[in-house]
């Protein structure tokens, strides 16, 4: 080969994932390549060949055979090369592909950590789809991998691949340098402290407190002094001067969750300090002031409640210079899935020589699900899975999801396009009565390609011999 040649060829392979095919058997190795023409494919047909190319390439998916030599009948060679793989490239997806007599063999390769099991003979259709949700998988967990290596940043916390949750995070890093009151809304989960602590974190007050305080969680008859703090002696057990949150959070930010359960009657004094950050201690003669910015988040319609009587409205003006919605996670495209793996690598202790990873069913589930529970319950849902996970795939059943329905998976686009590419093959050939010479010149195409096409096409319906 020429270095033009050789050149041209490199050029080529760069247009295309690689693929690394262990398999023995000289025939189907060959209609493989055909069949998969899309893809840099590399053919191995043993262990040594096999990790020599795997180092040298780098493939995210491999095809692994488990019935090597010098073992054909038994599973030992391709256990010890998925093993040997995986151990120095946790995240490659391996695909088995042996016969349905390998199936018990297969089974455990994937609870050892293999991502598939497709029997011989193929589908090519199932195949193709196969690699493509592999190839989708890998990609997500090596840029999870690639983020978390990066230096944190001030919306490190947000976690989020969805448009609404990227304008979101374009609010956030436009009003957290200016000193002005914010609300976030949204459901129960969603993440609203999340986002007030990546809000201060890329304020200027980011060397200074985030104080947070939960004005559901504490007693009405509490709640006034831990904002604001007492005196000694200003009631019956307070044996000694205690500054409360506001007070704590002088210079930064403080941050009050569910605002909406707020007491009336308290309501009137935090307006006041958001006046002018002055405020008295319970007991107390001597105004303090503090310099300190106040975010609050809410999950109830502080509308309704102002209609009540029960909040109040120039309140609710002072704490809503700036709004912002949080989505809940059922309208978030594509950010469950990508929230789970970060929980998962979160999960998992670092060095791990089997690091846990979702099935895809378990993924499938998890894109499916609506999550009534917004983030958190999907947090827990990972938590537990990581705990009851008996290999290294956590199942959908380790999710425990409540059932929702089986919804379809969208094909790849590599699927549709071969069998678009099918149908008109087949439509042009019977057009020119099966003249292989006039049915490439209707398409466009070359002889070479229309057979490659026709091959790809009896593979499909199973023409292996």
């Amino acid at each position: 080969m020429s270095a033009r040649e050789r050149s041209r060829t490199e050029i080529m392979r760069q247009d295309k994932r690689a693929l690394l095919l262990v398999e023995d058997d000289v025939g189907l190795a060959t209609q493989m390549k055909w069949a998969l023409a899309d893809f840099d494919l590399q053919i191995a047909d043993g262990r040594n060949s096999a990790l020599t190319a795997f180092d040298r390439y780098r493939p995210p998916v491999v095809l692994l055979d488990l019935g090597l030599s010098p073992d054909p009948n038994g599973a030992s060679e391709g256990l010890a090369t998925m093993e040997a793989i995986l151990s120095h490239a946790p995240l490659t997806k391996i695909i088995i592909a042996s016969g349905n007599q390998d199936r018990t063999h297969a089974l455990s390769a994937v609870r050892l950590g293999a991502y598939e099991f497709h029997a011989k003979p193929f589908d090519l259709a199932v195949l193709l789809h196969l690699i493509g949700r592999a190839l989708h998988l890998y990609d997500l967990e090596e840029e999870n991998q690639r983020l978390a290596r990066q230096p944190a940043t001030a919306l490190s916390g947000l976690v989020a691949a969805s448009p609404v949750m990227r304008r979101l995070g374009r609010m956030v890093e436009k009003i957290a340098p200016a000193n002005i009151s914010v609300l976030i809304t949204g459901e129960s989960g969603t993440g609203k402290e999340v986002l007030a602590r990546a809000i201060h974190a890329a304020s200027p007050r980011a060397h200074a407190p985030f104080v947070a305080i939960n004005c559901a969680a504490i007693p009405e008859t509490l709640l006034e002094s831990e904002l604001f703090g007492h005196e000694k002696g200003a009631f019956t057990g307070a044996v000694k001067l205690t500054p409360g949150k506001v007070e704590l959070a002088a210079g930064g930010t403080l941050f009050l969750d569910e605002i909406g359960d707020m007491p009336r009657a308290l309501q009137a004094k935090m307006l006041r300090f958001l006046q002018n950050h002055r405020f008295e201690r319970i007991g107390g003669r001597k105004e303090i002031t503090v310099d300190v910015r106040v975010i609050s988040a809410t999950n109830v319609d502080l509308a309704a409640r102002m209609k009540e009587g029960a909040f109040r409205e120039d309140l609710f003006y002072r704490l809503n210079e700036v709004g912002l919605p949080i989505a809940p996670l059922r309208e978030r495209d594509g950010d469950a899935v990508m929230l789970a793996h970060y929980f998962l690598s979160r999960r998992e202790p670092r060095g791990s020589p089997t690091p846990k990873r979702f099935s895809p069913e378990a993924l499938a589930a998890i894109a499916a699900y609506p999550w009534p529970g917004n983030v958190r319950e999907l947090e827990n849902r990972v938590k537990r899975a990581v705990l009851l996970a008996e290999g290294p795939a956590i199942s959908e059943q380790d999710l425990d999801l409540p059932e929702t329905g089986e919804q379809p998976l969208m094909p790849t686009l590599r699927q549709i396009r071969t069998w678009a590419a099918t149908a008109a093959a087949s439509r042009a050939l019977a057009l020119t009565n099966n003249n292989v010479t006039d049915a490439a010149q209707l398409l466009g195409i070359t002889r070479p390609t229309l057979y490659t096409i026709m091959n790809i096409a009896d593979f499909r319906r199973g023409k292996t011999e």
